[in-house]
């Protein structure tokens, strides 16, 4: 039994993939090490809940003496590393935690697993060669795309919020280890994802949440901004795959193929719910939609070129968003 410390597994991404995770397999014992900041929920795990192969931990990924004692307690072999401050709102109105978070804390958790893995540089601990460090970043590092192209591995980075900065800065981290250190690293930089238990904060949800409530849906300016958009179970499954099969000191990208602008998204929601709760006065959900002052810095387009992780290891998105979002709605409705 091996076991492997999940960071942040009680957010969005990280609570889809682990129960996913622990019914794939049956050898591993997960660690899962959360600070339960406002985008943390326990009850996001609640199907796992005393799991005999489940440990949850409260605690912060930057407390180096809290990650040196898990390593040794649990005999760590492995990390799969969704912990981040991740709204970009926020990395506006207070850059500092993204900075702490994203930076010093992935700094941290690599640091303790070269120590403990590691004689030297390229030099593993026989019992633990074969250990693993995947990193979950995103495509805002590399900025924003015009109306044509797609970001694909090989592109520049150019973050342009406080959040994408600090992602950024942390991918670079990782592969320095690689480089300097030879340590085994995999990183994987997502699309926009949706999906079941994400936090409210983000647009979707939001949508869905306002129109529910018969509030104003707030679009930020044209609402022409275009995202790749990435349902959570696909993600999960692309990061299982790169865990176990992905080459050492690569980075995959794992998009949905699936270019929406947020009007559309709005749009096609409002459509759904129109259908599945109609409201009682007649009305449609659409008529709530208002168009409120765009944020500083929005990166008005995001697409993803997922070739490689399709081509090299045979990955493919098994839903579309028109799937994905009545999923998503009807998660929401029960």
């Amino acid at each position: 039994m091996s076991s492997i410390l999940i960071t942040g597994g009680a957010g969005f991404i990280g609570s889809n993939f682990v129960p996913y995770f622990l019914e794939k397999y049956e050898n591993y014992h997960l660690i899962n090490l959360d600070k339960l900041t406002y985008a943390g929920d326990l009850s996001n795990l609640s199907e796992i809940e005393g799991h005999s192969r489940y440990t949850f931990v409260e605690g912060d990924i930057c407390d180096r003496n809290l990650i040196e004692s898990l390593f040794e307690k649990y005999d760590i072999r492995g990390v799969i590393h969704f912990a981040a401050e991740s709204h970009v709102d926020n990395s506006i109105t207070g850059p500092e935690a993204f900075i702490k978070t994203n930076v010093h804390g992935t700094f941290v958790l690599i640091d303790v697993a070269r120590k403990y893995w590691m004689n030297g540089p390229f030099n593993y601990k026989e019992e633990y060669k074969d250990c693993k460090f995947h990193h979950i970043s995103t495509d805002e590092v590399y900025g924003t795309l015009g109306k044509i192209g797609l970001f694909t591995e090989e592109t520049p980075y150019a973050p342009n919020s406080p959040y994408s900065a600090s992602k950024a800065s942390s991918d670079m981290i990782v592969r320095s280890y690689f480089h300097t250190y030879g340590m085994n690293v995999v990183t994987t930089n997502c699309s926009n994802n949706y999906g079941p238990k994400q936090h409210k904060e983000k647009l979707i949800p939001t949508i869905i949440r306002k129109a529910l409530a018969k509030e104003p849906i707030p679009i930020y300016g044209d609402g022409k901004n275009i995202r790749d958009w990435l349902y959570v179970l696909d993600h999960c499954k692309g990061i299982d795959l790169v865990y176990h099969t992905g080459a050492l000191g690569e980075t995959y990208n794992i998009g949905g193929r699936n270019e929406r602008d947020n009007l559309y998204i709005v749009d096609k929601i409002c459509s759904i719910l129109d259908s599945k709760q109609p409201l009682t006065n007649g009305k449609s959900y659409k008529e709530l939609i208002t168009f409120v002052k765009d944020r500083p810095g929005h990166d008005r387009r995001y697409a993803i070129d997922a070739s490689k992780l399709e081509g090299d290891l045979g990955w493919k998105a098994d839903e579309d968003f028109e799937s994905g979002i009545v999923k998503t709605i009807e998660w929401y409705l029960i």
